[in-house]
């Protein structure tokens, strides 16, 4: 019965390997609750900002901010969004597939390419492929914190002012629902004020009376624009995360299930092989008496 132990035992390890996915699990739907509360919570914020940016690019035509204009330079900069931890399925790996194939594009162009990574696994790929990371921000937890993500976002931003680099894109994983999550790379400057418009969604003009002078307005609000669309990539990133993990350790349970079923149908089968085995070795024992 050596064989049946170590069936037994085989079947022991899949049924503590499935107790520790439904752990998983059910940590992540409750994680997860959290984190898209955080997300719809941020996201009027971000809204009524890309409105009033996408108003203040109409109203003062005379003054254009860094971010509105393009330079010649031959390098484009990304922040790529991922998660710290894995075990969420396919999310990271769809998200960081559609980053290469934009850098791949890009490079076909003659085009160089910089990167901050925020969350340990963009970071390790990156790493991997070779691409330049000029900073980087992991372990940011379960609640994102604009503090955390500003530096790293500014050494870009900074390039971009200073001519160095001639696109920002960002790229992250966008949270449709529980069961579904969709890989974005979207470009973050330069912003045009057609597309702000468009977003906004006013088809008329607004005045505005800026309090000191309108270059000290803009230039405030458009940085604080780009911060809110970082860090609503950054919170959409994470509900789709913990929605990505429930359903991955979901199926890990219904898969450990399956093995054990399959495991404890070779065991009674061997068992009852061998007790087959013995009966006719007792019967032929008599036989032969």
């Amino acid at each position: 019965m050596a064989a049946g132990k170590e069936i037994r035992g085989k079947i022991k390890s899949v049924e503590n390997t499935k107790k520790i996915t439904k752990a998983m699990e059910m940590v992540a739907a409750s994680k997860m609750r959290k984190a898209q509360e955080r997300m719809r919570a941020a996201r009027p914020y971000s809204e009524k900002i890309r409105n009033v940016a996408g108003n203040l690019s109409k109203a003062n035509p005379e003054y254009v901010h860094p971010f509105m204009q393009t330079n010649e330079s031959k390098t484009a900069g990304f922040i790529v969004v991922t998660t710290d931890k894995g075990l969420c399925g396919g999310m990271n790996t769809n998200v960081l597939r559609a980053v290469t194939n934009k850098i791949r594009d890009l490079q076909a162009q003659g085009v160089g390419t910089q990167a901050v990574a925020i969350g340990n696994k963009g970071f390790g790929y990156l790493g991997r492929i070779g691409a330049k990371v000029v900073s980087h921000v992991t372990q940011l937890g379960d609640t994102p914190h604009l503090e955390r993500l500003i530096g790293p976002v500014k050494v870009l931003l900074d390039a971009y002012m200073k001519g160095e680099i001639n696109a920002v894109y960002l790229s992250y994983t966008k949270f449709i629902n529980t069961m579904k999550q969709e890989s974005v790379v979207e470009q973050l400057l330069p912003l045009s004020a057609e597309s702000l418009q468009e977003q906004a969604g006013n088809s008329h003009d607004w005045d505005y009376i800026y309090e000191p002078e309108a270059q000290a307005v803009i230039d405030d609000l458009l940085i604080r624009y780009v911060e809110a669309l970082v860090f609503q990539a950054v919170a959409e990133n994470m509900a789709s995360e913990q929605s990505a993990r429930m359903v991955a350790m979901k199926a890990a349970t219904d898969n450990a299930g399956s093995v054990i079923g399959e495991l404890k149908l070779v065991y009674n089968k061997t068992r009852q092989a061998a007790i087959t085995k013995e009966l006719s070795e007792i019967v032929a024992g008599a036989a032969a008496v």
